[in-house]
């Protein structure tokens, strides 16, 4: 059995390869130039999350099925970060670099706090923070709070 860690590749087909770059820079992302070309790069959020983004052609190489238009919705995709302020300023960024704010509303449970962007695809991102005691059970889930 491999020692190697779990890991994930998020692929989201984009309409703007450079565009889509620039992006997920400006959130925190960065690119690896090793598995990137003129159809996709690899955008790295951690040692073990990968997010994949493909132009439209590339993306059709690995499936016949279409592709969702960017009014729609099948996955949101949530990023833990160390605090509220980080991800106000996530969302902010995401506004700054062609993204959309708060396409859905903000949730704010007292443990947790949480906000939503749409990539310039229509890929929905949400950025949120959690209590540390209340995300590895030193403290218990508020129960007024979901």
């Amino acid at each position: 059995m491999s020692d190697s860690p779990k890991m994930i590749f998020v692929n989201l087909p984009v309409a703007d390869l450079a565009k889509s770059k620039a992006f997920y820079e400006a959130l925190g992302f960065t690119n690896e130039p090793r598995f990137s070309d003129d159809t996709g790069a690899a955008m790295v959020w951690s040692e073990t999350i990968f997010v994949m983004i493909l132009s439209h052609e590339k993306w059709k190489g690995f499936t016949d099925r279409p592709i969702a238009p960017a009014t729609s919705s099948e996955v949101s995709l949530a990023l833990a970060l160390g605090s509220r302020e980080a991800v106000d300023a996530m969302v902010e960024a995401a506004a700054a670099a062609g993204g959309t704010a708060d396409i859905n509303p903000v949730q704010d449970h007292g443990f947790m706090y949480g906000r939503d962007i749409l990539d310039p695809d229509g890929h929905v991102w949400g950025p949120f923070w959690m209590d540390p005691a209340v995300a590895n059970g030193e403290a218990p889930v508020p129960e007024t709070s979901l």
